[in-house]
């Protein structure tokens, strides 16, 4: 049940990219013109390679006189209005074949073992496309994470002298890792190589002392060298590990090293290397920077690297011949190869090899401890990392080809476009499936059959599809070569017109390119001598007019001498017959309820008819569908508006007035002039008849002599009566309540002598404390010294000898 919703949710989606597609590609021809007579084709071939929406006649009698062959060219509604019938348009569509279809493995780790080449993740596996210039046409893919999925991981690592400590922890890689991996999958494989640098200067140092010893003369180092293989893929971890125990570190002059070369080389050397059908993984230790294309002219090297294989005893040996290859040249091969990159560096290099991964799709980047005791756990998540998301590419598109992914990924996720490429947080056993849409404009130049392929990166498996474009139409393998109706087998009779030999043109192929135009031949094209040829709207082609074509696709030329055409009629509000007809050799042709040389004169009088439902309110005449009124006091678009009227209701005020309640201006003369209406009493105003009661009805309310209100209606009725309903209550304003206005007032005033006096006795305290401080202050600064009196002279008077020393 499941299942079955979700098709019918994907063939929505479908249906929804469709007619997406469609109104994109209606708004582009609407925006650029019409693209099929743009095209001028001259056969049918021609014109379904103009665009998706372009059809063809093959009416032979289709074209009227002046008309080109390249007139049977335009989209269905337009032929169809032309005259061509249904059983004579040829309109081609493309379609998808799947060729094989075999569906994804559900293998599980302990059922039966199956081969690396029997496991099937993405399926179908093959398709035929037949393309249709601008015709979109669709496919699903299935992806499907298998479980136990053979694994092949080649370490390549650094062996400069920084990385010493580093090579101590990685001898015992081989078989710790199988021992982590068996818990991924049961069939790993692991290889071992090493890499320095290019041995030329600047790089190295070339004396012969160094050539053997790189490093200090207390250190035994071995020589410097490009790129060596110590270990092809195996299963047997013991082997990495004595091997990888045997390894010497060497050593170079600059910081960066010569890694690319290393990467190029364990890409395209499969066979040495032993690369198998399954999950590559390539491993790049280091914990330097790294050389690239152009860096080579340092040493003098300036060839290009070609991107092949060199080992030759397991040896690089043309680095000193081959520059470093490019990062652009690296994504090549390791997309081709389908391997997956693991870059483990140290902290310090994180942020390089972080952006040099956002250039190598399928690659991740995981941060080395300083003596790589981590390395095992960092291949482990950098793995998961990898094999959790699929990202589809696909080959080189042939020219005018383009395709369009959509996702649609776990947890319902969908994405569009580059990001409609691919689908993140899979796990095995999980299925997730893309939406490919495949578009061509026009055909290849040599029309032949196209094959592109599409893959999930980092996977071995991939989808092939066959592009087969539709050039010509059915009716073409129907030509009669050399036909008599192509004057005298100068062309090819197909579908419905003369497709002529090289050298001949005309609709028949009448004429020679080589012939050149003769007095006789444009007499033929002049309506009379007087007149220009073709009324200078075209070319005269072997005696007959063929008319020009317009900027505008919707503007045509017609006419044995091109003197018609469908633009020059009069307008009415910037439009062509004012929008209500057809123009037709300078003439409108008006369509039903509208006249005029502009077809601007509507014969329909809804519009005239006032709310009264006469026509212009019987004021007026409807003349094309406007009132022209007859009396200048009214106005508006029904003659009902009559500024200088007064309104119905003070109009008949004194009258109502004075009938119902004998007042008012009127209350002498009532019976005389106020004698037109009936009048009827009810008790209140809510007692009046309301709109829906009557169809024409007015609500009156006015004020009286006593400053009174009353209400009443006033309705016409069909038979011309006037009927008015009056209220006897009347509404009168109440005098003012004395009481609590008064006590308002005094309330009020009481209030606010309380609230004067309030503030008078803040302002009096605070004035009082202010006087008692400068009271205060005062006082202290009147005391003095009481210690002696001022007045007091002792008695006694002591003199001081100055000469004497205190003996």
């Amino acid at each position: 049940m499941t299942r079955r919703g979700t098709h019918v949710k994907m063939d929505l989606r479908l249906i929804l990219i469709f007619v997406l597609l469609g109104l994109l590609s209606h708004t582009r021809a609407q925006l650029d013109g019409n693209e099929c007579t743009k095209a001028s084709a001259q056969s049918c071939g021609e014109c379904i390679q103009a665009g998706e929406r372009c059809v063809w006649c093959t009416d032979v009698n289709f074209l009227k006189q002046g008309e080109q062959k390249s007139t049977r060219c335009d989209e269905f509604d337009s032929l169809i209005k032309k005259g061509c019938s249904l059983a004579n348009i040829e309109n081609p569509h493309g379609n998808v074949t799947i060729n094989k279809n075999r569906p994804v493995t559900n293998r599980k780790r302990e059922g039966e073992k199956i081969n690396a080449d029997q496991i099937t993740q993405i399926q179908p596996q093959k398709l035929t496309l037949n393309l249709r210039s601008g015709e979109a046409q669709n496919f699903t893919l299935n992806f499907k994470r298998a479980e136990d999925y053979p694994i092949d991981l080649y370490y390549l690592m650094d062996l400069s002298y920084s990385m010493k400590d580093d090579l101590e922890n990685v001898k015992n890689l081989g078989t710790d890792l199988m021992k982590e991996m068996q818990e991924i999958t049961s069939d790993f494989r692991i290889g071992f190589g090493s890499f320095v640098e290019k041995t030329v200067m600047p790089y190295i140092s070339t004396t012969p002392a160094k050539l053997l010893n790189p490093c200090t003369s207390d250190q035994n180092c071995t020589s410097p060298f490009s790129y060596k293989n110590v270990l092809s893929l195996t299963s047997e971890g013991y082997k990495f590990n004595n091997l990888v125990s045997m390894q010497q570190i060497s050593g170079n002059l600059d910081s960066p090293e010569g890694g690319f070369d290393a990467i190029m080389q364990v890409a395209v050397c499969g066979n040495q290397i032993g690369w198998r059908n399954v999950t590559r993984l390539l491993v790049f230790s280091t914990d330097a920077g790294f050389h690239f294309a152009g860096d080579g002219k340092l040493g003098g090297i300036v060839l290009p690297n070609d991107g092949k294989c060199h080992l030759e005893n397991d040896m690089y040996t043309m680095s000193h011949y081959y520059d470093y290859p490019s990062i652009a040249h690296l994504v090549q091969k390791l997309s081709e190869n389908n391997i997956q990159t693991i870059f483990a560096v140290t902290e310090e290099f994180q942020p390089v090899y972080q952006e040099l991964k956002n250039l190598i799709p399928k690659s991740a980047v995981g941060t080395l401890s300083s003596n790589s005791s981590n390395v095992i756990r960092l291949i482990i998540d950098a793995y998961n990392s990898l094999s959790s998301e699929v990202i589809l590419e696909n080959s080189r598109l042939p020219e005018g080809v383009s395709i369009y992914y959509i996702s649609h990924c776990k947890n319902g996720v969908s994405e569009k476009g580059e990001n409609g490429r691919k689908c993140s947080n899979i796990s095995i056993g999980d299925e997730v499936t893309f939406e490919v849409v495949i578009t061509t404009k026009g055909c290849p130049s040599n029309g032949k059959p196209e094959t592109i392929k599409i893959k999930p990166l980092g996977f071995t498996e991939e989808v092939e599809i066959v592009l087969n474009f539709i050039c010509e139409c059915e009716c073409h393998k129907e030509g009669i070569p050399n036909s008599p109706a192509c004057h005298f087998g100068n062309g090819t009779l197909e579908c419905g017109a003369c497709r002529c030999n090289e050298g001949r043109i005309g609709g028949i192929c009448e004429c020679s390119k080589d012939e050149v135009r003769t007095e006789d031949l444009d007499a033929n094209c002049r309506m009379d001598n007087g007149t220009d040829i073709c009324s200078n709207n075209g070319d005269c082609v072997c005696g007959t007019c063929e008319c020009k074509k317009r900027d505008n696709p919707e503007e045509r030329y017609s006419g044995k001498f091109c003197e018609c055409d469908n633009f020059n009629c009069d307008r009415s509000n910037n439009k062509l017959c004012g929008g209500h007809g057809q123009c037709e050799c300078r003439k409108c042709i008006c369509d039903a309820n509208y006249t005029g040389s502009a077809c601007d004169c509507s014969l329909d009088t809804s519009t005239c008819l006032a709310s009264n439902k006469q026509i212009c309110n019987g004021r007026g005449t409807c003349e094309c569908g406007m009132c022209k009124c007859t009396d200048s006091k009214f106005q508006g678009s029904t003659c009902e508006i009559c500024p200088t009227c007064p309104g119905v209701c003070t109009e008949h005020k004194e009258c109502v007035q004075c009938r119902a309640f004998n007042t008012g201006e009127k209350k002498d003369t009532c019976k005389k002039d106020c004698d037109y209406f009936s009048l009827k009493n009810v008790k209140k105003k809510e007692d009046l008849p309301q709109p829906n009661d009557q169809p024409y009805i007015n609500h009156c309310k006015e004020r009286d002599a006593n400053d009174c209100w009353f209400f009443f209606t006033y309705a016409t009725k069909n038979d011309s009566t006037v009927e008015v309903h009056v209220a006897e209550e009347l509404e009168c304003p109440s005098g003012p309540d004395i009481i609590p206005i008064v006590a308002g007032v005094v309330a009020g005033i009481v209030l606010i002598g309380l609230a004067l006096l309030l503030i008078w006795k803040l302002l009096m305290i605070i004035h009082d404390r202010r006087e008692f401080a400068k009271f205060e202050k005062e006082k202290m600064n009147a005391k003095w010294d009481t210690g002696e009196n001022p007045i007091y002279k002792s008695a006694v008077t002591t003199v001081v000898n100055p000469k004497y020393e205190g003996k």
